[in-house]
């Protein structure tokens, strides 16, 4: 009777992984103010943002993660402005592991945050590179589509681990190296790009440059921000007692 019981209860006991999936259009635009609050409890929740960088399930509407100069329904000649950066927002509350990934163009660095996501015991947020037919290719050629937006600086990958503040480590790690493909090749192999250029090849052409120089500079943020340590609250030297205060020499009598 008491087996009987306890198998009744046995689903209670085995450790749980809590997981949430959505899409840029939910992560980053109409439910940012969700994510965010979850973001902020410090519960222990993951979540997988499955970026495709436009509203694809209503007819592809860009949103905020609609790259720059990519056409989009509501941006028909090309965005003007960059896509909001979501990993770098939540890596400021410095509780939160944060992943930049794209399977495509490299696997092992995938599974790796996958594992370290859901060992960590706070919120932890994925943000995967998801080739979407949006993007206008053949998704035949989305693996090396994916390795040419992360060799281009389009799509850094990189992981943010909370842990490796305490012990004095860099808390985020560069999972690419350098910048080494052609940015406008990357964005000529798909039709959201080249329809901005085959419409205004001069508008294009100023998109395509002011993509690039953004590229290198967000690349460049990383870069530096991957050489940064932190050191655990309340380490180092013990603060310096102030000095007793000498109380000012009584005025003579006359």
């Amino acid at each position: 009777a008491l087996c009987g019981r306890l198998a009744q209860v046995v689903d209670y006991l085995a450790e749980k992984s809590v997981w949430a999936f959505g899409g840029d259009g939910w992560a980053y635009d109409i439910g940012y103010g969700g994510l965010d609050h979850v973001l902020a409890s410090n519960k222990d929740v993951n979540i997988l943002v499955l970026d495709t960088e436009v509203y694809s399930n209503t007819g592809g509407q860009q949103s905020k993660a609609t790259p720059l100069g990519a056409a989009a329904k509501f941006a028909a000649n090309g965005k003007e402005v960059p896509k909001k950066d979501l990993g770098m927002l939540a890596m400021t509350y410095g509780h939160v592991y944060v992943s930049h990934m794209a399977f495509g163009a490299k696997d092992n660095q995938t599974v790796k945050a996958f594992l370290e996501a859901d060992s960590w015991s706070g919120p932890s947020m994925l943000i995967a590179y998801s080739p979407c037919i949006a993007h206008g290719y053949d998704l035949s050629f989305s693996l090396d589509q994916q390795k040419l937006a992360v060799d281009s600086g389009y799509w850094p990958l990189y992981r943010f681990d909370p842990r490796r503040i305490p012990t004095g480590e860099m808390p985020l790690v560069m999972d690419s190296t350098s910048i080494k493909a052609s940015l406008a090749q990357f964005m000529r192999n798909e039709a959201r790009f080249r329809m901005v250029e085959q419409q205004n090849p001069a508008r294009f052409r100023k998109l395509l440059h002011r993509a690039e120089r953004e590229v290198r500079e967000r690349f460049s943020i990383y870069e530096n921000l991957a050489k940064i340590t932190m050191t655990k609250a309340g380490a180092g030297a013990p603060p310096t007692a102030p000095a007793p205060v000498t109380p000012p020499a009584a005025a003579p009598k006359a």
